[in-house]
């Protein structure tokens, strides 16, 4: 494996890493994925705080198109008069792994940290339901928010598109699924180590393959479950840095870790975007994991990208 240069790996995560090792913990990549989100979601208490509270948590059917989706809706304490504003929020997990759950305590860090609504999504997972399953179901969310947000609450006017991982590979793609389809526009993409290129061919892939929790075994786990014919590859909506055109989007914050696979092509996409005329921010952690954003019971950087994640949906959709 080459050897990375630059910013040394964060010593939370290196300890993190180590133990996980000491314990034992299976790759996913060995795993069935049935198992795999079995273990996801018992082993996300050991690196996530305890749930705060928010004002209220409400489970709701959106209609898709193979059957209600299910989601949760968030709003916040101090929630006001009027529509609130909403962040459309798609889990990480590789399309194969995570649900509502283990993405629970992001959530109510951002609803109750940028005092917005948080509609988390629970799309559709490979292999039970490959590509563009996934796409189909998060797309969906958008024209209901639309013609019914009101009815809950929701001001569809103000609302964002975010998702880490596969969930920021989702939201990068609605919101060009949006602008074609000419639905409201989101105030903000909230990009959170995104997967924008299922080829794997940027430079990180090779110096961050094996190591760092996400490692080139479960990227191909994941891509063979969710799109395991190369030919879709190339499709833009399962890698949207790909797409033709990149104008005419919302404004993006994008977050990466510097050891991680996907951090150069979440960087590239970032670049494609800014290149393409939209706003962006883009930060990069240089010395975490992929993953690390939910993390802040073990690593304290977790909550500084929080924190970056809250104050960019305060300034998109209150300011």
């Amino acid at each position: 494996m080459p050897v990375p240069s630059g910013p040394a790996l964060d010593p939370q995560a290196r300890a993190l890493l180590d133990l996980m090792i000491e314990r034992q913990v299976p790759a996913v990549h060995t795993l069935a994925p049935d198992e795999a989100r079995r273990l996801y979601r018992e082993r996300r208490h050991f690196t996530q705080p305890d749930p705060p509270p928010v004002g209220e948590v409400r489970a709701l059917n959106v209609p898709g198109p193979a059957g209600d989706i299910p989601c949760r809706l968030y709003t916040p304490q101090d929630r006001g008069a009027g529509l609130l504003p909403v962040l459309l929020y798609f889990h990480g997990g590789g399309w194969v792994i995570g649900d509502l759950d283990t993405h629970d305590v992001l959530c109510r860090q951002l609803c109750e940290g940028a005092g917005v609504a948080v509609l988390s999504v629970d799309y559709r997972l490979a292999p039970e339901h490959r590509f563009p399953a996934a796409v189909d179901d998060c797309a969906a969310v958008v024209p209901w928010l639309r013609d019914h947000g009101a009815g809950h609450g929701l001001d569809a006017s103000r609302h964002a598109l975010g998702g880490d991982s596969a969930g920021g590979n989702l939201a990068a793609v609605v919101a060009l699924m949006a602008r074609d389809a000419g639905w409201p526009a989101a105030r903000l993409q909230l990009l959170l180590y995104p997967a924008t290129d299922m080829r794997a061919v940027a430079p990180s892939h090779a110096t961050r393959a094996q190591g760092y929790l996400l490692t080139a075994d479960s990227l191909a786990y994941y891509r063979g479950h969710y799109t395991p014919d190369p030919a879709t590859w190339s499709d833009w909506r399962a890698s949207p840095l790909l797409a033709s055109d990149l104008g005419r989007l919302p404004p993006a914050l994008v977050l990466t870790a510097g050891f991680d696979p996907l951090c150069d092509e979440g960087r590239q996409y970032a670049d494609a975007l800014s290149a393409a005329g939209n706003r962006v921010q883009y930060v990069g952690f240089e010395r975490q994991i992929h993953g690390f954003v939910p993390m802040s019971r073990v690593l304290d950087e977790a909550l500084t990208a929080v924190d970056l994640c809250n104050a960019a949906l305060r300034r998109a959709l209150i300011a």
